[in-house]
């Protein structure tokens, strides 16, 4: 376990000075993303997860750390880290497929649901929600819906409960998006399986 903090620490810290180097990142104060990571890989080490699952959480921790601290930060989530996520994601998910049925056709409709009612949401009203979190909320929705299709439903309705808490909290301040979806995903993907 103390390897994994470690390891985690480490990926922070390359997160971190990723985010201070792509063209819309921004600067993370240190600590910030090598203490979150660290917890969130520690987290998974005391889960135990199978070895063909383990790099799911692993890989969805560090991405809702490092998205986290940009969204909060500048409330803006990186194409070079969103859009990545979606080749990474489908090859972490074709190894679940092969010990676990039906991922793939869950992977899919999650996709279609927590993506598209981003989307819808986007259309609707464009200054609710950025293009970044739409982008997000596809990946996000494969993960979860490998995992379960109606633990999707469940993201969206904690991540609406995140979002409304926080645009009470801030009031008329733009309010990050990305935390409350990131990270009632990456709890499903530590729960399971």
């Amino acid at each position: 376990m103390s390897a994994l903090i470690a390891a985690g620490a480490l990926a922070g810290w390359a997160g971190r000075h990723l985010l201070g180097r792509l063209r819309r990142g921004t600067a993370v104060p240190p600590g910030w993303c090598e203490i979150g990571v660290s917890l969130a890989w520690a987290l998974v080490a005391l889960r135990q997860p199978p070895g063909w699952w383990l790099p799911v959480p692993l890989a969805l921790g560090w991405l809702a750390v490092v998205l986290s601290a940009c969204d909060l930060r500048v409330h803006r989530l990186p194409d070079a880290l969103t859009l990545p996520a979606y080749p990474v994601a489908a090859a972490l998910l074709s190894v679940v497929a092969a010990h676990r049925p039906g991922v793939a056709l869950g992977s899919a409709a999650g996709l279609v649901l927590l993506g598209g009612t981003y989307l819808v949401v986007r259309v609707i009203s464009p200054a609710a929600m950025g293009a970044g979190d739409v982008k997000l909320a596809g990946v996000l929705g494969a993960v979860v819906g490998a995992v379960s299709v109606p633990a999707v439903a469940g993201v969206v309705v904690v991540a609406a409960a995140f979002t409304l808490v926080g645009a009470l909290w801030r009031r008329a301040e733009a309010v990050a998006h990305g935390p409350a979806v990131l990270v009632p995903s990456w709890l499903v993907t530590l729960s399971w399986p």
